[in-house]
C-alpha cells in the first residue's frame, strides 16, 4: 500500500475529526484526497505535528484529534512520544506512515530500518497497532473508535505513487480555518 492510499482510507473513515498532518507529501496527500477546514497542514516545522496535536488535544478534550506523521518526521521529535505517553490524552490518535524513507526530500533512507517505532510507542504508554494492509487499516480504525488514547497506528507503506499537488492555502489561511472551525464547534 502506498502512502496516498493509506491517507485516503484513514481520512475517509475519520470524516470530520480534526487532523494535524506532518509536512511534505503527507500534508499534500491529505490536501488532495480530503481537504477540510479541520485539517491543519504543516508547511514547515518538520517533526512538530505530534507536539501541535498534543497541545490542541489537551486544550479540547471533548474532541478526538488525529495526527498524520511520517517516519522521518517522528524520528525528528521522538521526545513527543514520551511526553504524549506521560500526559495520556484520551483523545489523541497518532498515525505514522512508515516507508523507511524521507520520500518528500528525495527518498533518503530513514532510520526506521533499525528503530522500531511500534515498540517505542508501546513503551511510551500508547495503545499501539501495526498494519501494512488496507483491510487491516480499516479494521483498526473501526476498532479504535471506542478506545481511549493515546493510540498509535504504525502503517507500513511502500514508496511510490505520483506526488500530490501542493497545498494552495497559505499558512495563515490554514491557521484561521482550523481555529475558526474549532471555535464554532464548541
Amino acid at each position: 500500500m502506498i502512502r496516498k492510499d493509506a491517507i485516503k482510507i484513514a481520512s475517509d473513515m475519520i470524516v470530520d475529526s480534526p487532523i494535524i498532518s506532518a509536512n511534505g507529501y503527507i500534508s499534500r496527500d491529505l490536501f488532495e484526497t480530503h481537504d477540510k477546514d479541520t485539517n491543519f497542514y504543516m508547511i514547515g516545522s518538520m517533526g512538530l505535528s505530534s507536539s501541535i496535536a498534543l497541545g490542541v488535544a489537551l486544550k479540547n478534550p471533548e474532541k478526538r484529534f488525529y495526527v498524520f506523521d511520517g517516519d522521518g518526521n517522528i524520528l525528528m521529535n521522538l521526545g513527543s512520544l514520551t511526553t504524549i505517553g506521560k500526559l495520556k490524552p484520551k483523545n489523541l490518535i497518532h498515525l505514522v506512515f512508515d516507508n523507511q524513507s524521507h520520500e518528500s526530500t528525495g527518498g533518503q533512507p530513514s532510520n526506521t530500518r533499525n528503530i522500531d517505532i511500534y515498540k517505542i510507542a508501546k513503551s511510551s504508554n500508547y495503545k499501539a497497532f501495526k498494519t501494512s494492509s488496507k483491510v487491516s487499516l480499516k479494521k483498526i480504525l473501526r476498532k479504535i473508535k471506542n478506545i481511549d488514547g493515546p493510540i498509535m497506528i504504525l502503517i507500513k507503506i511502500t514508496k511510490g505513487g505520483k506526488p500530490s499537488k501542493r497545498i494552495i492555502h497559505s499558512p495563515i489561511t490554514i491557521k484561521k480555518r482550523f481555529s475558526q472551525k474549532m471555535y464554532r464547534q464548541r
